[in-house]
C-alpha cells in the first residue's frame, strides 16, 4: 500500500523536473561570457586545472601598448560575467585585473632599479623589497586562494687575502634579495 502513493510521487516528481533539466541546458553559458566566468574562477584559485586553458588563455590574449590600457580592457572582459555585479565581485575583479600575472616571483623580481658598483666592480640589479598594493589586494582578498610570494636572501663570493703572509679564501655575504613562490 505505501509502495504505490511513492510511486507516484516518484512518477510526479520526475514528470516535473525533466522540462527542467531540458531548459538547464539552454541556460547555459557560452563564448566571451563564459570564457570571462571561468577566467574569475580560474584567476581566483591556487591551482589551474586544465579545464582553465582556454579562459585563462583568452584572459592574458588582451593586450595592449598601455599597461593601464590592458588593465582595463582585462577588467571589461572580466564584468562580462553576470554574476560581475553580485556583492562582493567588483573588489574581486579589480584585484584580478590589477595582480594577476603581476604578482608572481619573475615579475616581482623585474621590478627594481641598478645600484653602483658592488664589491668585485659590477653593477648589481636591486628587486624591491616591498610588494606593491595591487599584489598586496590580490594575495589578501578574501575569495581569492593564489601563490603567495616571499623574500629570499642572495649571497654573493667575496675574496680575500692572497697576499703572501694571508691565505686566500672566499668568504659568502648576502649580496640582495629575490622573490621565491610559496607553495
Amino acid at each position: 500500500m505505501k509502495v504505490k502513493p511513492f510511486l507516484a510521487v516518484s512518477a510526479l516528481t520526475a514528470a516535473l523536473l525533466a522540462p527542467m533539466t531540458a531548459s538547464a541546458d539552454d541556460n547555459l553559458l557560452t563564448g566571451d561570457v563564459r570564457l570571462a566566468c571561468e577566467a574569475v574562477l580560474c584567476l581566483s584559485s591556487g591551482n589551474r586545472p586544465s579545464e582553465c586553458a582556454p579562459s585563462i588563455k583568452r584572459y592574458f590574449s588582451i593586450n595592449h601598448k598601455k599597461l593601464s590600457d590592458t588593465i582595463n580592457a582585462r577588467r571589461s572582459f572580466l564584468n562580462l560575467c553576470p554574476s560581475g555585479n553580485a556583492q562582493g565581485m567588483p573588489q574581486l575583479i579589480d584585484a584580478i585585473a590589477n595582480g594577476a600575472g603581476r604578482c608572481d616571483a619573475a615579475a616581482l623580481n623585474r621590478r627594481g632599479h641598478y645600484t653602483g658598483s658592488s664589491r668585485d666592480g659590477t653593477r648589481r640589479f636591486i628587486v624591491n623589497m616591498q610588494k606593491p598594493d595591487y599584489c598586496k589586494a590580490y594575495e589578501n582578498h578574501a575569495w581569492t586562494r593564489v601563490a603567495t610570494t616571499k623574500l629570499e636572501p642572495i649571497y654573493c663570493n667575496y675574496t680575500t687575502g692572497d697576499t703572501p703572509w694571508r691565505k686566500k679564501r672566499v668568504e659568502k655575504y648576502q649580496c640582495g634579495q629575490k622573490w621565491v613562490d610559496v607553495k
